[in-house]
């Protein structure tokens, strides 16, 4: 995997060109000398991990022959409050929508996700505590 970060020359923003040909902005807040044009970039390592567990809650669903229709994570992290300002506490809110999902395969689904597939959070768990909860929505 590649990735090349520029500095804009501008401020803090700086342009990461993926190993995929894609581009992602990055910004500072204004008090560290940025405009707040974009994400942070540990905002972005926080949505990297709710990508890849998302990812994997719809994959392992979709192999079991569940209707899953949406899955949405929200989550909230703490961070260390000196340098490094490591994430120490993440929490992850999942709402699976589908038709007649059962609890106990959407927890399973998490699980293996939290456990065995998400490269992003079994990184950060060796930092911050890991936590998630889960509701279903009936489509």
């Amino acid at each position: 995997m590649d990735c090349k970060v520029k500095w804009t020359g501008d401020g803090m923003s700086f342009i990461a060109e993926t190993g995929t040909n894609h581009t992602v902005v990055m910004d500072g807040a204004i008090e560290a000398g940025g405009r707040n044009l974009a994400p942070r970039p540990m905002e972005l390592m926080l949505a990297g991990a709710g990508g890849c567990a998302a990812f994997d809650v719809v994959l392992i669903l979709k192999k079991g022959r569940h209707a899953v229709k949406g899955v949405e994570v929200s989550l909230q992290a703490e961070r260390a409050d000196v340098e490094p300002r490591v994430f120490t506490r993440i929490h992850f809110h999942f709402r699976v929508t589908g038709k007649q999902l059962k609890s106990e395969a959407v927890a399973r689904a998490i699980e293996l996700s939290k456990d065995k597939y998400c490269s992003a959070t079994s990184m950060l768990e060796k930092t911050a505590e890991i936590t998630h909860d889960f509701e279903i929505i009936e489509d």
